[in-house]
């Protein structure tokens, strides 16, 4: 059995570089994540980089604020919610969504084969908003445990990432999670009170639910 190690994050770079290649096997995903560490392929010359930022980014349930006009919209129940459903598209949508100041996706075909994998595990997550037929908005992310984290999220109709991030959340809570790893601040997340706090604190928090780090 292979033993994965990732370099300790104390020695990243500025920029929260960790280490260079590697692969996307299951058990390397889930010991990066376990370290405090994600993948995020830079470019075609370095198509798979680990990163650990310092600041790292958080969204603790208890903080979290639902602007009344959102929380207004969506008591009309314009989406129909469904958690675990569709990781396929949702990822997929996630990579070919256009963002904002985003010309391009970290989202390559290798990380989709790797976190689709993982979600077959039973290591990744996903919530989807649906109208009809049609997937309208989504998230997907990492479940280890007690941990979560949010990937990345797209939106084809208005507030209907919002929506399945929220039911997201709410379902976490009921789980008995109280935060989910957000990596860095979107404008969404910090729009719902999304922060930053140091990595040190953040591996803390990682080791109180039981991580190596």
């Amino acid at each position: 059995m292979r033993k994965v190690v990732f370099p300790p994050v104390e020695g990243a770079t500025e920029d929260g570089l960790v280490a260079v290649g590697g692969d996307l096997q299951a058990d390397t995903i889930l010991e990066a994540y376990s370290r405090g560490i994600f993948p995020w392929p830079l470019s075609p010359e370095f198509p798979l980089a680990w990163f650990s930022p310092d600041p790292r980014g958080i969204l603790e349930f208890k903080d979290m604020h639902v602007p009344k006009s959102l929380i207004k919209f969506l008591k009309k129940e314009p989406f129909e919610i469904k958690y675990d459903t569709s990781f396929a598209e949702i990822i997929r949508l996630c990579a070919i969504v256009p963002r904002k100041d985003q010309p391009s996706t970290w989202i390559t075909p290798d990380i989709i084969h790797g976190y689709t994998t993982l979600f077959e595990q039973g290591y990744a997550w996903c919530c989807g908003a649906w109208i009809g037929q049609r997937l309208v908005g989504g998230l997907y992310g990492v479940k280890l445990g007690a941990f979560r984290s949010g990937e990345s999220m797209f939106t084809l109709e208005d507030n209907a990432g919002k929506a399945a991030l929220l039911a997201a959340a709410e379902r976490f809570q009921l789980e008995g999670i109280s935060w989910m790893d957000t990596q860095m601040v979107t404008p969404v997340v910090k729009g719902l009170g999304g922060k930053e706090i140091d990595r040190k604190v953040f591996l803390a928090m990682l080791k109180k639910i039981g991580f190596p780090t």
